[in-house]
């Protein structure tokens, strides 16, 4: 940014907002009547897409701020809104001046909820200062708080991770069937998609049946078969799965044999 923006009673100002989604497609917008490309990103033209008032604050409680516009634009499609590609998607809001593309960033958060109303929709941004709202005091459980394959955990995930080609699929009961994969053993894992179309989404799986995969999303459209997808298994969280499966007890990160609040609370009984 080359100077203050609003120092003069005429000024060549337009609004940008960035989407970053985590299955790696970048879009940018502005209020401008034409495309304008800068900071590596070409940021298209978005009649009826506007943000609201952003507020920041000096405080630590998260600022505000919101997305709304028409399903106009091809980048924002109503599919891709229900398939939950925007969830979590970061999000960069600012001015630019369209005269010399000086720009400075604003806001910087995610997206929250998503909302889809006839032809329009709206998004929930969430302020990068909601992280400093959770709590990061350890509590005492009987299962392990560590994420599996995460910090803490001590595992590789790349070891428990691999590439499966689907064979059939069930879209109406959710079903997912590859070869050569036990499902057992993808019970609390997750499916992220390489081909397809839900190709960069990650689907989380629930339970085993028989020999396929159940998922927790819609399978609308239902992927092909052939489809390829990285399949990375899951754990219980217990001390049995933890020493028995993965042989990783050492590393466990919950208190199993802590007494409860009802054995402490136990009074003594009659004679």
């Amino acid at each position: 940014m080359s100077g203050p923006f609003f120092a003069r009673e005429l000024e060549a100002v337009a609004a940008f907002w960035r989407l970053f989604r985590r299955d790696g497609v970048a879009l940018g917008f502005t209020s401008h009547d034409r495309d304008l490309a800068f900071a590596g990103l070409t940021h298209r033209a978005a009649p009826g897409m506007l943000p609201s008032a952003s507020r920041r604050t000096a405080g630590l409680a998260g600022d505000s701020a919101e997305i709304e516009g028409a399903l106009v634009h091809d980048a924002i499609r109503a599919e891709d809104l229900a398939a939950g590609r925007y969830d979590g998607a970061a999000v960069e809001l600012g001015v630019v001046d369209w005269e010399t593309l000086a720009h400075a960033v604003l806001y910087r958060g995610t997206i929250g909820e998503t909302a889809r109303e006839g032809t329009r929709f709206t998004a929930e941004l969430r302020s990068a200062k909601e992280a400093l709202a959770l709590d990061r005091v350890p509590r005492t459980s009987p299962t392990c708080r560590a994420l599996f394959c995460g910090p803490g955990c001590g595992l590789s995930s790349a070891r428990y991770t691999r590439l499966a080609a689907l064979a059939a699929v069930d879209p109406a009961r959710g079903r997912l069937a590859f070869a050569g994969i036990d499902p057992a053993a993808m019970v609390a894992g997750s499916v992220r998609w390489l081909d397809g179309p839900h190709a960069g989404l990650a689907m989380d799986v629930a339970a085993a049946d028989g020999g396929a995969l159940v998922v927790d999303a819609l399978l609308d459209p239902p992927p092909p078969p052939g489809a390829r997808a990285f399949l990375r298994e899951g754990c219980d969280h217990t001390l049995a799965t933890c020493a028995a499966r993965f042989g990783n007890a050492v590393n466990f990160r919950g208190e199993p044999f802590l007494p409860g609040n009802d054995l402490l609370a136990r009074t003594p009984g009659a004679p």
